[in-house]
């Protein structure tokens, strides 16, 4: 039975334990962070983090400095290694593959500071107003604020640089970018670059993660948007990847995507939806992580 490494202990690692268990895959939980362990000693700190029988991992663990720590001490494939979260996190340049594509995105600047307030001013009025102000890279909605007019907006960005001067970080971005009206929130599912299933998030407010309250609602997803997501997961090569969609009357675009997608109820996906994950995993065991 293949050992595989899940750097995360929440819902996903819970729903995924049975389900891959009776496909011939034992789920253990690496646990890199919140701990001591001694890196230089590496058969020890293998042992802490009970690593000698691992044969694969699931995706490159939260936190890079640890995940590149049990990435050396471990020396396993990864299903969605650290390239894959890492090109996922960074949502200006998954918006700019995505339109060099040709795939439809909200109208965005990425915003590099320190600029001149001109530069800002002339970037907010490009999209909106209003606008969505977001980090690059930060995940669950933290950080993203809806402004409705321009002088609103450049008081956001004083204080994101007011934030960023205490930052232990080079990354002194975010993005501005177009807010769209009455859009239904969707988040695909896919799994070596095929649909695997949608849910709509739900909630009161404009922002519709789970993880601050939405419900999470399975769809029929029409076949367009379906296509829309496969050519997401296939412009990044991303095997297991959740694509977000603002679904609006007559039209989709793409907003972000995650590498580290929850695993929602099996229900909420399709038949085969464990059947594909375990291939994924038993390729990525085998060596073979390209598409077939």
């Amino acid at each position: 039975m293949l050992s595989l490494a899940v750097a995360t202990r929440a819902e996903s690692y819970e729903r995924m334990v049975d389900p891959l268990r009776r496909r011939g895959i034992e789920v253990s939980h690496l646990r890199t962070r919140e701990r001591t362990l001694p890196v230089t000693d590496p058969p020890a700190a293998r042992r802490a983090l009970d690593a000698d029988d691992l044969d694969v991992g699931y995706v490159f663990p939260p936190r890079d400095v640890e995940g590149a720590v049990a990435d050396a001490l471990c020396s396993i494939p990864w299903v969605n290694d650290w390239q894959a979260v890492a090109t996922s996190r960074n949502k200006a340049a998954v918006l700019a593959r995505c339109a060099g594509a040709g795939l439809p995105v909200p109208e965005t600047v990425l915003v590099s500071n320190p600029v001149d307030e001109s530069e800002l001013r002339e970037a907010i009025e490009r999209v909106g107003p209003p606008v969505v102000v977001k980090p690059t890279s930060a995940t669950r909605g933290v950080g993203v604020a809806k402004v409705g007019d321009v002088e609103s907006a450049l008081g956001v960005a004083d204080y994101l640089e007011l934030v960023h001067d205490f930052a232990a970080t080079g990354d002194r971005s975010f993005l501005v970018q177009a807010f769209v009206p009455d859009a239904r929130d969707v988040r695909v599912m896919t799994i070596d670059g095929e649909y695997a299933g949608a849910v709509e998030r739900r909630s009161e407010g404009w922002r519709h993660n789970v993880h601050r309250g939405a419900e999470a609602v399975p769809i029929d997803l029409a076949a367009d948007y379906r296509d829309l997501a496969e050519s997401v997961a296939s412009v990044l090569g991303i095997d297991v990847l959740g694509v977000d969609l603002l679904v609006g009357a007559e039209a989709a675009v793409v907003s972000e995507t995650n590498a580290r997608p929850t695993i929602d109820d099996a229900e909420k996906y399709e038949p085969d939806f464990y059947d594909r994950l375990a291939a994924v995993v038993e390729r990525t065991a085998a060596g073979d992580n390209a598409e077939e």
